[in-house]
């Protein structure tokens, strides 16, 4: 019953060595898998035969070499009685072509560029089951460099370094004059040149610039340079700068419209402009035959314009057109639409435009004409009681009309009211002689000498503003978040009164005081005394501008008391719109891009030849490290020894004793360690 588990213990033994064996030489047994799969699979694949091993010759052999070379196999052909195999023929003699060209020589031996190596599988697949004789030779045709248009500005190494302080980034085309892809990418490359012209400088590099061509190159894990996706090859520099890990290259498609929206975005920081479907509408659309993106000056102009404007793009179709004439005037595309205030009909440009022609269309329809009160354009308009009327400095009251409330048809309709109310004082304003209704005297005068601004504010964005100006009891329907199904618009009057005498005490305290936080709180205070009317009238054109006019006529007469209040700021527009952001910026893209760069760099370092023999290197090492280990835990045993358990007491005694005697032989020797001679035991070392 005893040994039964003994037995089973005994049993179990060799399997679990084994597996613990396993284990603990699995690391170097996969570091030697991988190394044995690199050697054999990824090397040759990565690195296959040259041209020159295909001629039997060394590496960048001259072209008298490569002549020699050829020769010899035509001899040997020549003499043979069977016929070479037609495959053989057909890689001798396309090696021979690259090689005896000399632009081809040198983009294979510096860059390993070889854009026609595909002619040697059509050619195979042309003379299947024909003889060597029956090949028609030469198999490559040569380009003419005089295809590929050299307008724009060939850069060389000794004026590179003069790219660098340029404030406009450049974007440069690596080219080879015998390639005949570039030949084929040069009307693309016109295109391209043209639409970015406005916004960056232009370059061409050709490969025969070594030194130049080497630096803009990419770089293999081993130094060498090469082209990723071939020649022409387009790098980017951004301006400002100074080393080549700024420099940016395309790796995408060489198409107009990919590599302008690739440096629009990444180099120059553009906006996307969307296309956008009828039932959404913003300030200026482009109406376009087709789905192209949008030209770079145009991403500059939204840029520029974000304050003013918004951009979308439009694909004309024909089955919509009767909608878009209904809506805009839009009769075909391509067209632009430049949308006004509601009630107001839209400004449309029918046909293509330039840079020119569009900044001037921008620039004369920006502003609408009844225009948003936001932070960016408060003091601008005089509606902030920190700034100054648009009169002048001098101007002592001024007056700012604003119509509030939530986006909505409601306040669309109210705006309308406002930009009839503004063209009639304007019209009055302009015309010479006296007009019939009088009472409106104090209303056009004061628009006219700019003291009297209209303007709208977004109730929801600008809560606070709003609940500041109408009251907790009025402004329910108004301000802040949309709480029912109607929304009701309403329409206040600011009457700011300048008081000198406290600016003039403003400023001999800042020159009194040089706290930077006191300079501040002054700042923050209102500079402008404040009283606000508000209407409660009909909506009627008629009332609201005789209400006006009463109002400045009443403010301009009374001497109200100066008296400043803590005014709200208004909600700062975000320095950069929701979408005008670019793809790159999107959390989501970044990660793209950087996946995309982790495995292009990943797949580089597969090529390197040194990472075999470390794989290898790291096996021997491991290896001899895990056996090293495991043979010096391995402790002998002495199966004849009994146990402890085995022994009697007084054999157990025994062996404590011879141990404490072994022990005892390593401390120092003292004078009680030495037993007399004629020394004996009293009593038997069992007695008690």
């Amino acid at each position: 019953m005893a040994r039964a588990p003994a037995t089973a213990t005994a049993t179990a033994t060799p399997s679990s060595s084994m597996a613990s064996t396993i284990r603990a030489y699995s690391l170097p047994l996969i570091l030697f898998a991988g190394a044995m799969y690199y050697q054999l699979f990824v090397i040759p694949k990565s690195f296959p035969p040259s041209h020159y091993d295909v001629l039997r010759i060394e590496r960048y052999s001259s072209v008298e070499k490569v002549k020699e070379a050829y020769e010899k196999f035509e001899s040997e052909w020549n003499s043979a009685v069977e016929a070479p195999d037609t495959l053989d023929v057909l890689k001798i003699r396309y090696a021979y072509e690259l090689l005896t060209n000399p632009l081809w020589k040198r983009d294979y031996d510096v860059f390993g560029i070889d854009e026609q190596l595909h002619i040697i599988e059509t050619a195979s697949k042309h003379y299947a089951g024909k003889n060597a004789s029956e090949l028609d030779f030469p198999l490559l045709d040569v380009t003419s460099s005089e295809s590929i248009d050299h307008s724009y500005k060939i850069i060389t190494a000794s004026d590179f370094q003069s790219l660098f302080p340029d404030t406009k980034p450049w974007i440069i085309q690596l080219y080879s004059s015998g390639s005949k892809r570039c030949v084929q990418f040069s009307e693309d490359w016109k295109k391209i040149a043209s639409l970015l012209d406005t916004v960056a400088n232009i370059g061409m590099v050709e490969l025969g610039e070594v030194q130049l061509s080497v630096y803009l190159a990419d770089k293999r894990s081993t130094g060498r340079p090469f082209f990723r996706n071939g020649i022409p090859s387009l790098v980017a520099i951004p301006p400002g700068c100074q080393t080549a890990n700024c420099i940016t290259r395309f790796d995408g498609e060489l198409t107009v419209d990919k590599v302008t929206n690739w440096f629009a975005t990444t180099v120059l920081d553009l906006p996307q402009i969307l296309y956008y479907s009828k039932e959404t509408l913003v300030k200026v659309i482009f109406f376009l035959t087709t789905g192209e993106r949008a030209s770079p000056f145009i991403r500059q102009a939204a840029k520029d314009y974000w304050a003013y404007a918004s951009f979308a793009f439009i694909l004309w179709r024909e089955e919509e057109s009767s909608y878009w004439w209904g809506a805009f005037g839009v009769e075909s595309g391509p067209a632009i639409v430049f949308l006004k205030d509601p009630g107001t009909k839209p400004v449309v440009h029918h046909g293509s435009v330039n840079n020119t022609v569009f900044l001037n269309l921008m620039e004369n329809n920006k502003q609408q004409e009844l225009r948003q009160l936001r932070s960016v354009t408060s003091m601008e308009q005089g509606c902030d009681p920190r700034g100054y009327s648009r009169a002048g400095y001098d101007t002592v009251i001024w007056y700012c009309a604003i119509a509030v409330g939530r986006l909505s048809p409601e306040l669309n309709k109210m705006r309308e009211t406002i930009c009839r109310v503004q063209d009639i004082l304007s019209k009055h304003g302009e015309s010479e002689g006296s007009y019939e209704d009088q009472s409106l005297a104090p209303a056009v005068d004061a628009f006219k000498r700019k003291r009297l601004t209209f303007t709208w504010l977004d109730g929801e964005k600008q809560e606070e503003y709003c609940h500041f100006y109408l009251g907790p009891a009025a402004s329910h329907d108004t301000c802040g978040r949309r709480r029912g199904v109607n929304d009701v618009p309403r329409l206040f009057i600011i009457r700011y009164l300048r008081n000198s005498s406290y600016v003039d005490k403003r400023t001999e305290e800042l020159t009194k005081w040089n706290s930077l936080l006191y300079q501040d709180l002054i700042n923050d205070r209102d500079h402008a005394g404040q009283f606000v009317a508000k209407y409660n009238g009909a909506d009627d054109i008629s009332q609201i501008t005789k209400w006006i006019a009463g109002i400045i006529a009443d403010g301009d007469s009374r001497d109200l008391p100066f008296f400043t209040l803590k005014t709200p700021r208004l909600v700062e527009d975000d320095t950069e719109p929701v979408w005008t952001r670019t793809a790159q910026k999107i959390p989501l893209k970044n990660m793209k891009q950087r996946v995309t760069d982790f495995v292009t760099g990943f797949t580089n370092y597969l090529e390197d030849p040194r990472i075999g023999p470390i794989l290898l290197l790291g096996a021997l090492i491991s290896l001899g490290t895990i056996w090293l280990r495991r043979s010096q835990q391995a402790q002998p045993t002495k199966p004849d020894q009994p146990s402890s358990e085995e022994l009697n007491p007084a054999e157990r005694r025994q062996r404590r004793r011879d141990r404490l005697r072994k022990s005892n032989k390593n401390q120092p020797a003292s004078m009680t360690d030495f037993e007399p001679s004629n020394a004996y035991q009293l009593l038997d070392s069992d007695s008690e």
